[in-house]
């Protein structure tokens, strides 16, 4: 596994078409586009990585993840009836299914079903306090206390909020959302303002590996028709619009970010962490995709079989 992983960060190195950070959030378009980092954890508790590794990134969409955990441990299905479960064929910040579908978001992946998913899990609380209870989540999953959030990013994404903004008013409007609009987007910025590192990221996936039981740390996070269902709406909705190629080219269900991140879980064999900050078009990790492709090519771990 080890070789695998150094013969990709070899070939990644060596990539020139690079892909384009994300301008639009000013802290992100400071993030130098030469790095790759990729590792991958194991039920066993074994840990490989290579390159830029344990370089601190912001996880961005990939938080989206962890918040539908903690939102269906608090309100079961009836979180559904905040958002849908069908991909959207629609850029990541499309308001247009929403004047569609009165107001309920597509899935929980999009900007509007995260805003949506924030709103329901807040259930009256502050954001200082919901916001407490992500971080303690995700230290929980990953099995570490350092994680924490990147105050300056969260900043950069409250100060160009106005397209979230649309969409949260948007929702409101049509009576979807509960709490002010200004704490659910204070929440979620800062829900994708988290920074981790591939190796914490991989380690934080463990739990959707085998069937919610974290293994290395011998705990279950969730039960495990919970575990197979949030994989499949990473296979079918986790990389936006690009979720169909991303399926039929790694075959994986993954959850990208514009931070240049992708958590993807192999089921039964282990958590693939990758990131590399240039996006593609529709705004995943150009490299990132590309390493996982050849990862799936090397090790078989398709779902859909060698």
């Amino acid at each position: 596994m080890q070789h695998i992983l150094n013969n990709i960060a070899k070939e990644m190195a060596r990539e020139t078409e690079r892909g384009k950070v994300a301008d639009y959030i000013p802290q992100l378009a400071h993030v130098d586009p030469n790095q790759f980092g990729i590792a991958v954890a194991t039920p066993d508790g074994k840990m490989y990585a290579a390159g830029d590794a344990d370089t601190l990134f912001s996880i961005q969409s990939i938080s989206k993840v962890f918040t539908l955990t903690i939102g269906l441990g608090k309100l079961g299905d009836a979180l559904w009836t905040h958002v849908g479960r069908e991909p959207s064929g629609d850029p990541f910040n499309s308001i247009m299914m929403l004047e569609h579908e009165s107001g309920r978001p597509r899935n929980p992946f999009i900007n509007a079903g995260a805003i949506a998913v924030v709103d329901a899990i807040m259930m009256g609380h502050e954001p200082k306090e919901t916001l407490g209870e992500i971080l303690q989540f995700v230290r929980f999953i990953a099995d570490d206390d350092t994680i924490s959030f990147d105050h300056k990013v969260a900043a950069s994404e409250m100060q160009h909020k106005d397209r979230n903004a649309s969409l949260a008013h948007f929702m409101k409007s049509f009576g979807r959302l509960k709490h002010d609009v200004d704490k659910v987007l204070g929440t979620y910025f800062h829900q994708c303002s988290i920074a981790m590192s591939c190796r914490q990221l991989a380690r934080a996936g463990l739990f959707l590996v085998s069937n919610g039981v974290n293994h290395h740390t011998g705990v279950r996070v969730i039960n495990a028709q919970r575990s197979r269902r949030i994989n499949s709406l990473m296979m079918m909705c986790g990389h936006y619009d690009g979720s169909g190629e991303f399926a039929y080219r790694v075959g994986l269900p993954g959850k990208s970010g514009v931070g240049g991140g992708i958590l993807t879980i192999a089921p039964g064999k282990g958590s693939i962490a990758v990131w590399s900050p240039g996006l593609d078009h529709i705004g995943n990790s150009r490299l990132g995709s590309k390493a996982l492709e050849m990862f799936v090519q090397e090790t078989g771990w398709s779902v859909f079989g060698h």
